[in-house]
């Protein structure tokens, strides 16, 4: 199944000083994309950059992600899946963070699992099922994160 990778991870790679390559060995023989928020969330990352070195490590990180990785816009489609999960989510008393829930919908109009840091929000969202990301370990070993992703129909 193909996977949107979430900023966490991205994050939590490039303070490791992995490169592009480290990514794709996240999920190997598995198609893998980047919500359009996310690749807000990474940029953002980079102008927000503490000193001029950091800024140009993380600039050239995200620049070789987005070159890599297909992004995926957020649509018509995606918009009404966001609105549905949201006013579901909103109805039980739970709520996820807004760019949270703009990925959980890009990923559920795809089909894609999500690799996300992020379990707890992400496991809020009906329809995401969860399961190990193992592998994600060996590249970063604090990092817990897990697949989740079904979509709904």
């Amino acid at each position: 199944m193909a996977v949107l990778i979430d900023s966490s991870v991205f994050i939590a790679l490039e303070r490791r000083g992995a490169g592009p390559d480290d990514v794709l060995t996240l999920v190997p023989d598995e198609p893998v994309a980047l919500a359009a928020v996310s690749a807000s969330e990474l940029l953002f990352g980079v102008e927000r950059a503490d000193t001029p070195q950091r800024r140009a490590r993380r600039e050239r990180f995200v620049e070789a992600m987005l070159a890599l990785i297909p992004v995926l816009p957020f649509g018509t489609a995606e918009a009404r899946v966001h609105a549905r999960v949201w006013a579901g989510l909103a109805a039980s008393g739970l709520v996820i963070g807004a760019h949270d829930l703009l990925i959980a919908a890009t990923a559920l109009v795809h089909g894609y699992d999500v690799l996300t840091d992020n379990v707890r929000e992400f496991g809020r969202v009906p329809g995401l099922g969860r399961a190990s990301a193992s592998v994600a370990q060996l590249i970063a070993p604090d990092l817990h994160p897990c697949l989740v992703g079904t979509a709904i129909s």
